[in-house]
This record gives C-alpha cells, structure tokens and sequence, in this order.
C-alpha cells in the first residue's frame, strides 16, 4: 500500500482532463502552469478534443496530448482511447471537468490516484474529491480549477507555485511578423478585434448592437482600425457587420482563419483590444494578456464573475444584462453607447499606466 508522502516522489506521469470547450480548455492553463512549477520533473499529459488540440500544442506546460474520440465516438474508437491511456501507466489523473464518462475512463485505466470536484454521482468513482460547488457561481472557473489542482499538489504533500499571466506568449518577432502579414497597410493604426459569434454557454450582442458600439468608439477613438474576426459558421454575420461599418465610413476589415488556430492566436496577439461575448476567442485573447472586453448574461452559471478571462488585474471589463428572471438573458438591454463610453476611459487608464511604468 503506498504511503501518502510517497505519492509524490512516484508521480511522474500524469493525466490532466479537460475535454470540452475551448474557453473552458484555456481557463485550465494556470493548473498546466501551476503543476509544472510544482513538479518540475513530472511528465503532464492532456486529454483534450480534437478541436482544441493545436491548443494544447500550445501550451508550455503540457508534455504529450491525448485526443479524446468524445461521448459520441464509436465503440472501436472508445476502446482505442481507453487503451492509449492505458498504455501509459499514468501515475495520476487530475480531472478538471467530471463526467461519468471522464470518471470510468480513470478506473478503468487502472490510474492509482484519481482526484475530481465532489460533484454528482460520478464524484463516487474518484478516490480524492473536493467539495467546490462550482455551480454556484461564487468565483472565476480558473480559479476552481486552480483550488483542485492545488488540493491534488497538498495530498501530494507538495507546496503548491503559484502562476502569473500571461499564460500564452508569442515573442515580439512573431507578432511583427504576424502584424506584416496580415495588417500591414494600417501604419500606426490601432487594432481592436471585435469577435461576434456566440460561444455555447452564453448569449452575445446582435450585429445592431455590435454595430453601434464600434461606431462609437471609432468616434471617440478615430485611430483605431476595427477587425472582425470569424471562424466556421461565422463567416456571414461577420461580413454583414463589415459591410455595415465600410457603410459608415469606419476603418474596418473582417479576418477569416483559415490556418488554424496557432495562426490566430497570433493574430490575437496583435491587437491593442479584444471584445466578444463569452467564447473561446475571449479566453485566448486573455491568455495572451490583451486587453479583454467581454458581454455576459446575468444568469448565474454564465456570469461575468463565472467566466473571467486570464488578464492581468485591470485588463478586462465586462458589461452585462439587469439581473432577474426576465432580464439575465436579454442582451438587448445593455445600453452599448454607455459601454463605449465606460471602454473608452477604462482604455485610457490602462494606456496611461503602461506609459508610467
């Protein structure tokens, strides 16, 4: 029976799973960083989807990538997955995202140590739980997965590292490069990407809406340069926007990735200024550190408290519906002259200090 100050000196290989969305995969970064710190000599596996994979890639503290076939995939598929995990006798599984699903594939795979929230049945299937009541909404989710990954480091009897942003970086050649390619007719324009596709766990502004608040801030701001991003099944509403602004006589352009997402996290990191709903783009634009305006619903699991991005303290505002049962989801009340208004000062604060420091 191994000893519980031996658990750390025997974990060298280690399972850690998120596999659903993107947002929800970046909001897991400070734990890949916090663990590596921690167990510098640990190989960290992630058990991700194939969507969120070159994310992964990525990310400077995961090792090796494990693509999840998904609830979806067939009976082959499953079993192959099962066997991969196997196959690489992990020490540890660090699940922070609990289905039953997640739960079974840990047992299955035989993994000695599997550590979870307490949280539905499936809580019964790992052997260290932690009561964390994530739906109630009470703090950022990186920071529940953050609380898990430090509980996991403590039955180790490992002092946990902390993380700081940004979690994602790209070097200053890079972005020149990346700037080059794709904006290189804009001179000393400033860059605000604009993303208006509506990620799965919350609602986000209408065209209308979107429309009116870059309108305004390109009055208040009339050296920006306005770019529209969009991804598949976006491509429409993201061109109609466009034409609206090339209408309007605003500086403007739409960005369609095409290459990947490496590709656009690069392009992300080009911009003076991110603004979306709550998607994965908002979560990447986070980790990168560029500064984050994000449009959230009033219901409780999806609140702006809920789904704060990775910024550093002061690089993100968030605007959202009244609360109540009847307003929490009603975007359209959110008064987007006021928001440009309360964006454009929160801006020239953060310009102000980066030029004291």
């Amino acid at each position: 029976m191994r000893r519980l100050n031996d658990w750390d000196k025997h974990m060298q290989k280690l399972l850690v799973v998120r596999n659903d969305k993107i947002g929800d995969f970046m909001l897991a970064w400070p734990s890949f960083a916090l663990i590596k710190a921690s167990l510098p000599n640990c190989e960290i596996s992630a058990l991700v989807p194939s969507y969120t994979a070159p994310l992964a890639e990525l990310c400077p503290w995961i090792d090796k990538v494990i693509i999840d076939c998904g609830a979806d995939g067939d009976a082959g598929e499953q079993a192959a997955l099962l066997n991969e995990v196997k196959q690489q006798h992990f020490d540890g599984y660090l699940c922070l995202f609990s289905t039953m699903r997640n739960a079974w594939l840990g047992v299955r795979a035989g993994i000695k140590l599997r550590c979870a929230p307490a949280t539905k049945l499936a809580q019964f299937l790992y052997n260290h739980r932690v009561k964390q009541r994530r739906s109630q909404s009470r703090k950022p989710e990186f920071e529940y997965n953050l609380e898990l990954t430090r509980a996991f480091l403590t039955k180790l009897q490992v002092k946990p590292i902390e993380p700081t942003a940004p979690y994602l970086q790209f070097s200053a050649e890079q972005i020149a490069k990346r700037k080059q390619v794709e904006f290189a007719e804009l001179d000393a324009k400033s860059l605000a990407m604009v993303h208006i596709g509506s990620g799965g766990s919350a609602n986000n502004l209408s065209i209308e809406q979107y429309f009116s608040l870059i309108d305004c801030l390109a009055k208040l701001k009339p050296e920006l340069h306005f770019v529209i991003t969009a991804g598949p099944g976006e491509l429409i509403a993201a061109q109609e926007l466009v034409n609206q602004l090339d209408t309007a006589e605003v500086s403007s352009q739409l960005y369609y990735s095409e290459e990947g997402l490496k590709t656009f996290c690069e392009v992300l990191a080009c911009a003076e200024v991110f603004i979306a709903g709550s998607t994965g783009p908002l979560h990447i634009a986070g980790a990168l550190d560029v500064p984050t305006v994000g449009f959230f619903p009033s219901r409780r699991s999806a609140t702006p408290l809920r789904w704060q991005p990775l910024n550093s303290q002061g690089r993100h505002i968030s605007f959202s519906p009244p609360a109540g049962e009847l307003t929490q989801e009603d975007m359209s009340l959110i008064n987007v002259s006021d928001s440009a208004v309360k964006i454009n000062l929160w801006w020239q604060k953060l310009q102000t200090k980066q030029v004291a420091e």
